[in-house]
């Protein structure tokens, strides 16, 4: 089931582009039912896989011969890494038609456009020929970029020039570094199972790691490469910005994982320290960032530059509970901030015409907007990791692994999530809670529509329902910490 949820969203593209220009009531049905079918064959096949797969091991999907001189097979598999972050896209998708139903301005290139990009996020997530995952990951640049340049707003081209720029460069540095591990390695094959199975040279290692783990974290804001997130946020429609925060980083904090990582094991303990470091800085310094922003969806940008840095220093912990807590993190960000944007771009900007947070603050937006408010106060709340949500489970899971590695780092991380709280308290006193007067405002808030309800409702109730019971994902990635794929990486695993 799960190699169709790939398969339905290009049909479902394709569907699109056969559509009249003016049929958009049609388009946003054809969208909303292709997201509901990739996220129904998602649940189907991750039931499927926890039943089935209790070891943890990958099962294969798909696997034929695609390009034969070269031994480049079309090779899906999935484990329980893959199969929560596959779950984390159908849930964003979903969410994300239904905070788009309001697009009026050719509405089927919209969402042809998403459903190509959704596509394109499924195919990493299940791709296990190397090659095929990087065609996949270079086929998201494209709808990203139209995404942001047609439809976004503040400073939209730069944004989506930027974000393809930053894209393009990481990109090259991987494709690099998978040349070089598949003429080094001397196995004719660019299949992950049998690439991880070769022992390669110390001294390869040591500079092909950082270059392959760089080059897919520039997508995961890593810092000091970071600068394309909050730019790309602010400038991209809202389901966007949604995909953005909620999938595409992923994608990159993925990519590190599952081939950096899993290839180059004595790389990743050379440069552990390392990277610890600048992550830890990346979530201080957007924390802090964040604390200092007057534009709501630059706080909300740079807010998930510091909370990508719980993945990358979970990562980089090499056990089971921080690895499998960077990997809830993954899913845990994608939820909340996914939330956090819809609110800002569509429920609030849409309607108030401005971000900043000094002209917000006089209109009272708590009387005007109470379901954009209690949302953004619930979801702000998520934010912050407290009990109850899917990040305390995720970010304490990360704190855990960290401390027993890292303690004076877990110490900073720590003081940046006190950061977090004050940024986060800041936007809900001057955007919902100051006091103002409704009629002196004078702007007529369009009521809150019932897609934008149900859209919010799926990722609240998403973020509860995990944060309540974490085992229901829990369940699934932290078996697949025990595959052989994870031998040479995690302490304590498998030898």
């Amino acid at each position: 089931m799960l190699a169709w949820t790939i398969l339905i969203s290009f049909l479902g593209a394709a569907a699109l582009v056969l559509l009249p220009a003016e049929s958009r009531r049609a388009a946003r049905h054809t969208a909303l039912l292709t997201a509901l079918a990739g996220l129904a064959c998602a649940l189907a096949g991750a039931v499927q896989y926890e039943r089935s797969a209790a070891s943890g091991t990958p099962v294969d999907l798909v696997n034929f011969s695609w390009i034969a001189d070269l031994h480049i097979h079309f090779h899906l598999a999935a484990d329980g890494v893959s199969i929560t972050l596959v779950l984390l896209t159908g849930i964003a998708a979903v969410a994300g038609v239904l905070f788009s139903w309001n697009i009026e301005r050719r509405t089927r290139e919209f969402f042809a456009l998403y459903l190509a990009l959704i596509g394109s996020v499924y195919g990493v997530f299940l791709s296990f020929d190397l090659f095929l995952l990087f065609v996949f990951y270079e086929l998201a640049i494209i709808p990203k970029y139209f995404l942001i340049a047609v439809w976004g707003s503040t400073r939209r081209e730069y944004g989506a020039m930027k974000l393809a720029l930053y894209s393009l460069v990481g990109s090259a540095m991987v494709l690099v570094g998978l040349i070089a591990a598949y003429v080094v390695s001397g196995a004719q094959t660019f299949d992950l199972t049998e690439l991880a199975k070769y022992h390669f040279p110390a001294a390869f290692q040591h500079w092909a790691f950082p270059l392959v783990f760089v080059g897919f974290a520039i997508l995961a804001g890593l810092w000091p490469f970071h600068t394309w997130a909050p730019t790309g946020h602010v400038a991209a429609p809202t389901a966007g910005s949604m995909l953005l925060a909620g999938v595409v980083m992923k994608l990159g904090a993925y990519g590190a994982l599952r081939v950096a990582m899993t290839l180059f094991p004595e790389g990743l303990r050379a440069w552990q320290n390392e990277i610890a470091l600048l992550a830890v800085i990346g979530i201080v310094y957007g924390a802090t960032v964040a604390l200092v922003q007057r534009d709501l969806k630059f706080v909300i940008g740079y807010s998930s530059v510091s909370h990508m840095g719980f993945v990358l220093l979970g990562l980089m912990t090499l056990s089971k509970i921080g690895l499998s807590g960077a990997v809830l993190q993954m899913f845990s960000h994608g939820i909340i901030a996914g939330l956090l944007f819809a609110v800002v771009g569509r429920m609030v900007y849409d309607r108030a015409h401005t971000r900043d947070l000094t002209e917000l603050q006089p209109m009272n937006l708590s009387a005007l907007a109470p379901f954009a408010a209690v949302t953004f106060v619930i979801a702000g709340a998520a934010s912050m990791g407290l009990p109850g949500f899917s990040g305390f489970i995720a970010e304490l899971q990360v704190l855990a692994g960290a401390w027993q590695v890292f303690p004076r780092l877990t110490l900073l991380a720590g003081v940046g999530i006190l950061v977090g709280i004050a940024f986060m308290v800041r936007v809900w006193i001057k955007a919902f809670f100051a006091e103002g007067d409704i009629k002196a405002s004078a702007i007529p808030i369009e009521p809150i529509s019932m897609p934008e309800r149900a859209g919010a409702l799926v990722l609240l109730g998403t973020t509860v329902l995990i944060g309540l019971w974490p085992g229901l994902l829990l369940n699934l990635i932290t078996p697949t910490l025990n595959s052989t794929l994870f031998q040479g990486m995690v302490k304590g695993g498998p030898q």
